[in-house]
């Protein structure tokens, strides 16, 4: 049986920003104890989560993935076991006798008549918050939600539970509104999880341990900082740094034989960038239906779902980004990418940890990684630009040769403030010429009915390209874009009372694609629109 309480897990926790080196070092070792503590429902309830899932017991996987038990594991085993073998054993019937479902606040929520989208966005912060888990006795059973300490915003809909990239996005929106409190809950959430986990998972479910999500730790800071004074950085220096260790773990496995390891691609003598990556070869439990019958015919299933998994790590999942045949899910091979938007970020992360080591008075570790900095800046600029296309690619690198894909990663290196000017020129024209719709910016464009390809648009994208033109006085389009952007949230909201996940900036008719149905709440919408709207 595997339970974990509450206590057990924040062992440690008000460690986060007080660290001597001594106390820090007994944190890191309580990690690998609270790690192994925490098991994912697939591998808890073994043949029982495999038959709900390929049964259909409920229309979205993940549902089934984020019930609580109501009785001890093993005893919900071996019920099932017994009662299975009867005449007319009805298994959603079991499970809602064993498991309660979860819960879901924020379905369903609509605005007052004649309320602002501003209005609504504020009402909704309370809607979407989840608070600090109380204390669970020992012995208790709390499913796939991973206890956290302080109060935190989640997406809506069925996400019901933190989400790492989309929290900058939600954040810009809690600058906007004034929570600078809850900006820094969120935050000292995040910490709270690579102090114990050694990184920070894609969300706060005990599935998503295998995998993170494209690192915007450093940026959350940045933002902090920004509200709060420099020190900031300072302050969340040891987890920064954690992060960072976490990214490039493997960088000495790496050799010319074997270029790749685990999160780290050796493209030449001391040259090193970064791929999307995730520890487990298996179903992903949110998705376990999809990823099964997709493997079905798949002549190596552990690899294709090694690549489902890092696509979800990405946060473009799905996208023809990772398709070696650009139309088909059937022939993703995410790990085999250097992507543009991942390295852009974590290069902004070792810009951090030179700026925080500097303010520390450590210049010699500064030197470092404004050094680190500077040679991955060179690398992607290498592999990642097409002198050609004058646009920026993700690059294949078993094929040693750039993807060719055109997508909104490409504006990372300008929101980075990377690029050149002649290069950030150049994306710009592409953006305006096949990119920009009546709806804001398309994330790529191909229509495979993947989520993450035209007609759709997705908010994160959209302040990403606004800031990365901004950078370099290319505000005329970012005017257009945000216009485009805010007309068609505004539009949906006055015909629905509703933000959504996701939208069809094409043709604006409600976003199709994925996985599930488009979403409502919604955290990252909303936090973007309102930072649109009140700047």
């Amino acid at each position: 049986m595997h339970y974990y309480s509450f206590k057990h897990l924040l062992a440690g926790t008000f460690f986060l920003f007080s660290l001597t080196p001594n106390r820090g070092q007994a944190v890191l070792e309580k990690k690998a104890t609270a790690q192994a503590t925490l098991v994912s429902p697939d591998e808890q309830l073994g043949v029982l989560f495999r038959d709900v899932q390929l049964k259909s017991v409920f229309p979205d996987s993940k549902t089934f993935a984020d019930c609580t038990p109501k009785f001890p594991v093993a005893t919900i085993l071996a019920n099932y076991g017994k009662a299975s073998q009867q005449r007319g054993f009805d298994l959603k019937a079991f499970v809602l006798q064993h498991f309660t479902l979860p819960i879901k606040p924020a379905s369903g929520y609509t605005s007052k008549a004649s309320q602002s989208a501003q209005q609504h966005i504020n009402d909704l912060w309370p809607v979407l918050t989840r608070p600090a888990t109380p204390g669970l006795k020992a012995g208790t059973q709390a499913g796939s939600l991973i206890p956290l300490p302080k109060p935190y915003v989640v997406p809506g809909g069925r996400f019901g539970e933190i989400y790492y990239w989309d929290s900058y996005f939600t954040m810009q929106g809690l600058r906007a509104a004034g929570r600078t409190e809850q900006i820094q809950n969120m935050i000292d959430n995040f910490a709270y999880l690579i102090q114990t986990f050694g990184f920070i998972p894609n969300g706060n479910r005990t599935y998503f341990l295998g995998r993170s999500q494209p690192p915007f730790f450093s940026l959350m800071v940045n933002l902090l900082s920004d509200i709060q004074g420099k020190q900031t950085v300072v302050k969340y220096l040891p987890q920064l740094q954690k992060e960072y260790d976490f990214w490039m773990n493997g960088q000495a496995q790496t050799t010319a034989q074997r270029p790749a390891y685990r999160r780290v691609v050796r493209l030449a003598e001391g040259v090193y960038l970064n791929r999307y990556y995730d520890d487990k070869p298996t179903p992903r439990p949110e998705s376990y239906r999809e990823d099964v019958n997709l493997a079905q015919t798949a002549s190596d299933k552990p690899t294709l779902y090694r690549h489902l998994r890092a696509a979800a790590e990405s946060g473009w999942d799905f996208s023809s980004r990772w398709f070696a045949d650009g139309k088909s899910l059937r022939t993703i091979h995410t790990t085999d990418f250097v992507p543009v938007d991942l390295n852009a970020l974590l290069l902004n992360l070792e810009r951090t940890l030179a700026d925080g080591y500097a303010l520390q008075g450590n210049q010699a570790k500064a030197a470092v990684f404004r050094q680190r900095t500077q040679k991955r800046r060179d690398a992607l600029l290498r592999y990642c630009w097409n002198a050609s296309s004058q646009f920026f690619f993700d690059y294949d690198f078993v094929a040693r040769k750039q993807a060719p894909v055109y997508s909104l990663a490409a504006v990372y290196p300008l929101f980075v403030n990377i690029a050149t000017p002649q290069q950030a020129a150049a994306v710009a024209r592409k953006l305006e010429q096949s990119f920009l719709k009546p709806g804001g910016l398309t994330t790529t464009l191909v229509r495979t009915g993947e989520q993450w390809d035209s007609p759709n648009g997705w908010a994160p994208l959209q302040w990403l390209a606004i800031q990365g033109l901004r950078n370099y006085k290319q505000t005329a389009l970012a005017d257009r874009i945000k216009a485009n952007w805010v007309k068609e949230n505004l539009r949906v909201y006055t015909a629905s009372g509703k933000m959504v996940e996701k939208y069809d900036v094409v043709s604006t008719a409600a976003a199709k694609g994925g996985e599930y149905p488009n979403q409502d709440g919604f955290g990252w919408t909303n936090g973007v629109l309102l930072r649109l709207l009140t700047e």
